[in-house]
């Protein structure tokens, strides 16, 4: 079997293009590996916008025969453009239910390392759900930044905004690891890049040392046991990581993350509550 791998740069518009893809190039019996990178459509070719569900023609113009009228009074007769606007166009149909609007949000929230809102946001939500499912104490969470997919955007969010941003079938899991494990988790994070962290302070230098670790607001306990909240994932090597090796409970819920997610981003919504957060310096870089 030949294995190739292909990166796709795509953005919400173009996801059903990719699946396409991916069906096609499966069907022949060949393996791929996919990795996927995000890219902003500016429409300079053609002034296509992202289209609602009630706009398709207005936003991403119209294929007549063999011609595409693009929004910006452009007529294509011919080649990729044509071929990628029937596509396209063709799909809306299919794509208007995730173009439902779920939420509101005041400001956008950016992914970025050491820590953002966002990141916050969702680690927060994880560790008080996996609370609330599993009526235990929950000290630390611990998820990584590729885990989030999308960035959450100014103004209305969409169904779409939601299901991109956790798009992969990963688990939650609750584990309980003594605070020796969790400090090197921490200092394995301070060495080779941070991750999405809640329920502890760290500092870190520069040069990748991890300074101090508090948890719970004291200062982490070696010797002590504590409830993590974190995903299947990371459980034996993901992104480099292997919570599950020394723990001394595991329990893998049987939930994925994005059915978590969803219902509490819709339960703000009926409570007339926008999709915001604040990053509240919970890593700290120094000298």
């Amino acid at each position: 079997m030949v294995k190739n791998e292909i990166v796709m740069r795509v953005n919400k518009s173009c996801f059903t293009v990719a699946l396409m893809l991916a069906v096609s190039l499966t069907s022949v019996g060949q393996e791929y590996s996919f990795g996927w990178k995000s890219v902003e459509m500016n429409g300079t070719r053609t002034g296509v916008t992202f289209a609602n569900a009630d706009n398709v023609k207005e936003a991403m113009g119209e294929v007549k025969g063999r011609k595409y009228f693009a929004p910006d009074g452009r007529v294509f007769k011919k080649g990729s453009t044509r071929a990628a606007a029937k596509v396209m166009i063709e799909a809306q149909d299919k794509m208007a239910y995730v173009k439902q609007v779920i939420a509101y949000a005041p400001e956008a929230m950016i992914k970025h390392a050491p820590e953002c809102a966002l990141s916050d946001w969702f680690i927060d939500l994880l560790m008080d759900q996996c609370s609330e499912i599993t009526g235990k104490k929950v000290d630390f969470g611990f998820a990584n930044f590729g885990g989030i997919r999308v960035d959450v955007p100014k103004g209305n969010v969409l169904l779409d905004d939601i299901l991109s941003m956790f798009p992969f079938r990963n688990k939650m899991c609750y584990l309980e690891l003594r605070g020796k494990e969790i400090r090197e988790v921490c200092e394995q994070m301070a060495s080779t890049g941070w991750q999405v962290i809640g329920g502890v302070r760290c500092v870190g230098s520069k040069s990748g040392k991890l300074l101090s670790v508090e948890i719970g607001g004291e200062p982490l306990d070696d010797d002590k046991v504590y409830g993590v909240v974190t995903i299947d994932f990371l459980l034996n090597g993901g992104d480099g990581y292997h919570l599950a090796k020394n723990a001394v409970s595991q329990t893998v819920i049987d939930k994925y993350i994005i059915d978590i997610v969803l219902p509490c981003v819709k339960k703000l919504t009926a409570e007339g509550k926008p999709l915001a957060y604040q990053a509240d310096g919970r890593v700290r870089i120094v000298e």
